[in-house]
């Protein structure tokens, strides 16, 4: 079962309201997606550690209604 981007993007909001969110479906299939989040909740954090937060928002869902996720994350300029 495929995901929708608004469903992604209520997710992340959930775990980080100040963020500002982009995303795009790469196949039109709802099961590939890329999303650019911006959140100043990443700050101080590794791109690593920023993505395990975004993954975490998802509450499981990659790898199963989400199959893939290409992320770019950064803190507000």
């Amino acid at each position: 079962m495929a995901m929708s981007a608004a469903e992604i993007e209520h997710l992340i909001l959930e775990a980080f309201p100040d963020a500002s969110i982009e995303i795009e479906d790469l196949r039109g299939d709802g099961d590939h997606y890329a999303a650019t989040v911006v959140s100043g909740a990443f700050a101080g954090k590794t791109r690593v550690q920023q993505h395990q937060l975004v993954y975490r928002a998802l509450k499981g869902k990659m790898g199963g209604e989400l199959h893939a996720l290409a992320l770019t994350t950064r803190t507000p300029d």
